[in-house]
């Protein structure tokens, strides 16, 4: 059976409760099991005799068992199993005395007892790894793993031999090796004992090969209540086995030679091995040119020479199945440049793409309607916004489309910005195009838009196309757009329809937290007549630190508005603990005084309501993936499930975190939390309270029809609910200038920036305002730590970066928030930026030579896979 990357592993894993947890991990392929990687790896188990033991730290020794017993317990339901192990050979080996030891097992299974029973018979010989400690006087091992070695010449006696010299040093290394695990083997996943009847079947054929075997260093994957690391571990073994792999991860950088170590073939009960696979290729060598096939090499060869790296499949089994830790992190560097050098060749091929296309050129003219715009302005433009018009109006004189990113504050005047553009494109006799995320914010933009341009001469038509219009209005909103009169249309998702026309369209601004994917692109690109491309100006509050724009967004041209304009006062934000009511019941009286001052309030809360079944253990619900990294990113990003598996888009939408902040334990087991507020809930109790008595609540959710939200805006913004109670859907630029306070729950689960985004929409008015973060997280957590960033700091790039370091980059910039599959996953955009540098210098030099990519046919799929997953610009607020 010929197995790829793109292998499904429902065709290879018998065991369909473990395809379908896995699935929930996001691992449904060979490639997607390969590329799950662990989060650490353990350090090398110590070898020590039994006397040698020392409680609390971790050993490893070689013994026989003496005696066995099983014990019911009386006091409560299930069993105990005691052993008796005698280690006497190997202390000998060690040149210390021999001494017996305790093994001890609990369980309420009887099957599990005379499973153990059966292998833990007298006179077995035994290698154990665990943690020792004393009980009544003796040295005891809870739970140890124990693997039973087969008797007879490879027995006991036979395998420590090579021990007496090398061994006795305590870090348990081979007599005459360099590398304490260089010539033993690794046989994941363990023989299962046979059943009654059955010749029994052990884990190891000798002594030094079991050894190695719970001594060598081990990976820990991020794991889930449905699925263990270990089995993690067994799965992709397996995998590897299928594939071709004869022999573990080496030292001396081979993938697999001459002294390799066997890697035995997974049982059938774990993988379906095909009949003749079990005796196939169990060469060395063909062992490792059969995995080199199945996994080729990205980089091109000239590249990873220079760089000194692994091959793609080595790196791969180092990781998985690493001799040392130090052969473990060479694999991780060498995956990790591979994601640089892809990455970037992908963003240089799309900007030498895009300058082959053909543009509306849009100069600049005598008495512009820009100049007209910016004259009538009632302030004057800050350097920044001046600087960014005067970029824009040169791309867009070009003949090939401008492709540039905007990233500004909340606030920053990214609007007026994005408007002078479209009236220079309107001036030069063309359409342009404003897209936003929700029918709120578009109703807004064509109302603000309206207003600012009607004293212009000539007059500009501003169009509004929704999804949510009346038939007659969308018909002729439509009717406008097709007739190709210049002038401004302001859309949401109703541009991509295929009843959108703009044939005379030049510029495409997308605004906003908008996730504008390839499709879309050239779904929009297609609107022209005459086959030219638009010019894009894609717009951002999310901050995003300069080292991952320039990794993310190197096919765009960056600029940045850090100036805020005058008049806008700082926020002022307060943690609160919420568990603390006597604060709590401080803030609420607060805001019912704000209030009574005709001001307005938000309290977000992060699930529409209690019965929501997203997983909000996910690392990114964007609504996630999460989220997402996004991230859910998104996290979804759409929600992370369980630990890096992504939920819907349904689950997006009932869970509005963009990451949740999934927490594990020291062995990937994820933390279970409490459950998220929801808005339906929050709403209920705080109507309750005597501080807002005779004030009206609304809510507003992403869930609520288009006219449902309008409404809900428009009484907010008007006061009569000057409450309202939501999802972060009002995130994405909802502009009330009354709102001074704003409320957010479970605000240690979220994002920094986009924590940073939610308080922005406040304090628009000119008004002092406030932001309280509302906290279940413990004293000094990673979570309490996160939200003293945002207490003490207003600057967005300080939090970009704080929370690029807490969450990594995929989900900091989208890939977790739009629900899909990050290509970057172990890339660190601020810490990696001298390998991001080097891979791009390398990536222009391999384009100038071969811009097609025509010799690296690896590296041109890996390009094309990494533009699908991550073509999608990030927008915000």
């Amino acid at each position: 059976m010929s197995i790829t990357m793109d292998t499904t592993l429902a065709s290879l894993v018998t065991n369909k409760r473990r395809v379908s947890a896995l699935k929930s991990l996001g691992i449904v392929t060979v490639g997607d099991a390969l590329t799950y990687y662990p989060f650490r790896v353990t350090e090398p188990v110590p070898l020590r005799a039994i006397r040698e033991a020392a409680p609390g730290q971790q050993m490893a020794f070689a013994a026989v068992i003496r005696d066995m017993r099983v014990v019911p317990m009386n006091a409560r339901r299930g069993y105990r199993l005691e052993a008796t192990v005698d280690d006497a050979d190997f202390a000998r080996s060690r040149r210390v005395p021999g001494s017996t030891a305790r093994l001890t097992f609990f369980s309420y299974r009887k099957s599990y007892v005379d499973w153990v029973s059966m292998r833990l018979r007298a006179g077995t010989s035994v290698v154990v790894s665990g943690m020792p400690s004393e009980y009544m006087g003796q040295l005891q091992f809870t739970h140890p793993e124990i693997l039973t070695v087969a008797p007879g010449s490879a027995g006991t006696g036979a395998g420590l031999e090579g021990y007496a010299r090398g061994a006795a040093s305590g870090n348990g290394a081979f007599a005459g090796s360099t590398d304490p695990y260089a010539s033993a083997q690794s046989a994941y996943p363990p023989a299962a004992a046979a059943p009654s009847g059955a010749a029994l079947k052990y884990d190891a054929d000798t002594v030094q090969e079991a050894l190695t075997r719970v001594c060598r260093p081990r990976p820990v994957y991020h794991a889930s209540s449905r699925i263990s690391s270990e089995h993690i571990h067994e799965t992709i073994l397996g995998l590897l086995w299928m594939m071709g792999a004869r022999t573990s991860s080496t030292p001396d950088g081979k993938l697999a030679g001459a002294g390799s170590a066997d890697i035995v073939a997974p049982t059938t009960d774990t993988i379906a091995v095909q009949n003749g696979e079990e005796n196939s290729g169990t060469t060395a060598e063909s062992g490792a040119e059969a995995l080199s096939q199945s996994i080729p090499d990205v980089l091109p060869e000239s590249v990873r020479k220079a760089k000194n790296l692994m091959h793609r499949a080595e790196a791969f089994l180092a990781i998985h199945d690493p001799a040392s830790t130090a052969r473990f992190k060479e694999a991780i560097e060498t995956l990790r440049y591979e994601e640089a050098f892809v990455s970037q060749t992908s963003l240089l091929k799309a900007r030498s793409h895009a300058h082959k296309s053909a543009a509306h050129s849009c100069p600049l003219v005598t008495d512009s309607l820009r100049d007209q715009f910016i004259a009538s302005l009632p302030f004057s433009l800050t350097a920044g916004q001046q600087q960014v018009i005067h970029d824009i109006a040169a791309d867009l004189a070009h003949d090939w489309p401008m492709q540039r990113l905007l990233q500004g504050e909340v606030g920053s005047g990214k609007t007026v910005v994005a408007l002078a553009a479209m009236l220079q494109a309107v001036d030069a006799g063309y359409q342009a195009v404003l897209v936003a995320p929700t029918q709120v914010l578009a109703e807004q933009h064509a109302e603000t838009i309206g207003r600012m341009v009607e004293q212009l001469k000539p007059a500009i038509p501003v169009t509004l196309l929704t999804g949510g219009m009346k038939l007659a209005a969308r018909r002729k909103a439509l009717a406008a757009a097709a007739s190709g009169e210049p002038g401004i249309i302001v859309a949401t998702h109703a541009a991509f329809s295929k009843t959108f026309q703009a044939p005379h369209l030049a510029l495409v601004v997308i605004d906003e937290q908008h996730r504008f994917g390839v499709e879309q692109r050239e779904s929009l690109n297609a609107k022209t007549d005459d086959g030219t491309t638009p010019h894009l100006l894609v717009m951002t509050a999310t901050p995003i630190p300069r080292t991952a724009a320039m990794t993310w967004f190197g096919d765009l041209d960056i600029s940045w508005l850090t100036e805020l304009p005058g008049g806008r006062k700082p926020i002022r934000t307060v943690v609160v603990n919420e568990a603390d009511a006597a604060t709590m019941g401080r803030m609420f009286a607060h805001i019912r005084a704000r209030v009574d001052a005709g001001e307005r309030a938000y309290i977000v809360c992060p699930r529409i309501d209690a019965d929501d079944e997203g997983n909000e253990g996910g690392s990114g619900v964007s609504a996630a993936a999460g989220s997402a990294r996004g991230r859910a990113a998104a996290s979804g990003s759409s929600a992370r499930t369980a630990a890096g598996g992504r939920a819907t888009r349904a689950a997006a939408d009932a869970i509005g975190i963009d990451d949740p902040y999934e927490t594990f334990d020291e062995n990937g087991e994820t933390v279970a939390r409490p459950p998220l507020h929801a808005v339906a809930e929050i709403a209920d109790r705080l109507q309750r309270l005597p501080q807002f008595q005779g004030i009206r609540f609304a809510t507003l959710t992403g869930r609520d029809k288009d006219d449902v939200k309008t409404q809900v805006m428009a009484d907010f913004a008007g006061g009569e609910t000057p409450i309202l109670v939501s999802t972060t859907v009002i995130e994405v630029g909802v502009d009330v200038k009354q709102a001074s306070c704003i409320v957010i729950f479970d605000a240690d689960r979220y994002g920094l920036s986009q924590l940073h985004q939610l308080r922005g929409r406040v304090g628009r008015g000119g008004t002092n305002s406030w932001a309280f973060l509302i906290s279940r997280a413990e004293p000094g957590s990673p979570a309490e730590q996160r939200l003293e960033v945002i207490h003490h700091s207003l600057d967005g790039a300080e939090i970009a970066q704080a929370d690029l370091e807490f969450r990594g980059a995929g989900d900091v910039l989208g890939d977790a928030q739009s629900g899909g599959k990050s290509s970057l996953k172990l890339l660190r955009v601020v810490k990696d930026a001298d390998m991001i540098a080097d891979a791009r210098t390398r990536a222009e030099q391999l384009l100038a030579a071969d811009p097609e990519l025509a010799g690296e046919v690896q590296l041109a799929g890996a390009v094309l896979d990494f533009t699908r997953g991550n073509e999608t610009f990030l927008t915000s607020s």
